[in-house]
């Protein structure tokens, strides 16, 4: 499982997931996909769309990953997981398939939803790709459309180490004669995409930079790119029923729509607390440069990261006068505070540092008083362990 344990976990190829796909008789091709990929921004992106689509009136599906308190998150229709009693039962029905073929969990659960989605007969399903995109366990689809948010530099031990590289992998989601779009223009980038399109004889469309009108329960600044997307995907896919006023709802209530959580969402106030899944550069410069328009006493900063994060460069976008508890998540891919120490230790700032992300969070509770700042970010597992701390809790 790449989540907990990170690149041993992680099979780059097709031919398993497309032998699990004929194993299942071939769930997707009674779907209509929408396929999202991209650095940052797919997620909430998906959830747009998927609320949009719910307002409209149309079953949707939506596969997201990874999870924050609960598997089922990854799969929902119209908001709601799935059932308890699909998944036992679809993993009773196909274990030995899938310990004999050796079937990775992110193989299993994109079949599961395939699998689900088709028995439930959605009009749409909105499938967020896992890492990359060329070789990523959902691109067995042939979507009705393409998306890709953006590019930045994460997971280059797969992708490459060049953000023209990475654009190449994530290009991979580019279908014959299936219309693509791309939510930021790039020099780096876009000869790659265009070049992909047109071998693929797929239209493609670059979204217009300017602001967009639409508003949505999503607070983070960040979401504007990710709307701007949205609204060029509806307006591509063109379906009954989808007006501006339609849109809007639908933007306005995509948390209650599809339960969506941890986009720079606030759990309490005096002291404000936010939590955000922003984890790698371009996702926690967006959160940098979303607390420089806040007004607070003193930030107190709750993080921790996952293995392979060059901690430095990140912490040097945060303010150097807040005050910071480091953590580790738990499981294997966290990454353990004496690493945390030996990088840490030239720079002369108010670091705390604890093993586990409970204790770092309450600590950060006590300290604060009612007009400062607390934000949990630098990784979804920090993110998900204070939402689970606080469900206990409550």
């Amino acid at each position: 499982m790449y989540q907990r344990i990170g690149a041993a976990a992680y099979r780059p190829g097709l031919e398993a997931m497309e032998a699990l796909d004929v194993y299942l008789h071939y769930p997707h091709k009674n779907l209509k996909c929408i396929h999202v990929a991209g650095t940052n921004g797919k997620g909430s992106t998906a959830h747009m769309l998927a609320s949009v689509l719910q307002e409209a009136g149309y079953k949707t599906g939506l596969y997201t990953s990874p999870h924050l308190l609960d598997f089922r998150e990854r799969i929902k229709i119209d908001g709601s997981m799935i059932p308890e009693v699909e998944v036992v039962d679809f993993i009773k029905k196909h274990k030995r398939y899938f310990e004999e073929k050796r079937i990775s969990f992110f193989e299993m659960t994109v079949g599961m939803a395939f699998a689900y989605f088709e028995k439930q007969q959605v009009d749409f399903a909105i499938i967020e790709v896992g890492l990359g995109g060329r070789l990523d366990a959902t691109n067995i689809i042939n979507p009705i459309l393409s998306v890709i948010t953006n590019i930045g530099l994460d997971h280059t031990q797969f992708l490459g180490t060049t953000r023209a590289a990475i654009a190449a992998e994530k290009g991979g989601i580019i279908k014959e004669g299936t219309p693509v779009i791309i939510g930021e223009k790039d020099d780096e980038t876009d000869t790659v995409f265009t070049t992909i399109a047109a071998q693929k004889r797929a239209p493609i469309l670059f979204v217009n930079s300017s602001n967009s009108h639409f508003t949505s329960d999503l607070k983070g600044s960040y979401q504007k790119a990710n709307i701007r997307t949205v609204v060029t995907a509806l307006k591509q896919l063109n379906l009954k029923g989808i007006t501006d006023q339609i849109i809007q709802q639908g933007f306005s209530k995509v948390a209650l729509n599809t339960n969506l959580m941890g986009r720079w969402q606030y759990l309490s106030q005096a002291p404000n607390i936010i939590v955000d899944v922003g984890h790698n550069k371009e996702g926690l410069h967006h959160i940098s440069a979303q607390l420089k328009g806040l007004t607070y006493r003193k930030l107190h900063l709750v993080m921790g990261f996952v293995k392979g994060r060059k901690v430095d460069e990140l912490i040097s976008l945060f303010p150097s006068k807040a005050k910071y508890y480091f953590c580790t998540p738990k499981l294997e891919r966290g990454l353990p505070i004496e690493d945390f120490k030996e990088v840490l230790s030239v720079v002369n700032w108010d670091f705390n540092y604890f093993e586990s992300v409970s204790i770092a969070f309450e600590t950060a509770k006590a300290a604060a008083t009612s007009s400062d700042l607390i934000v949990v970010c630098g990784s979804t597992f920090v993110v998900a362990e204070v939402l689970s701390y606080l469900k206990k809790t409550v």
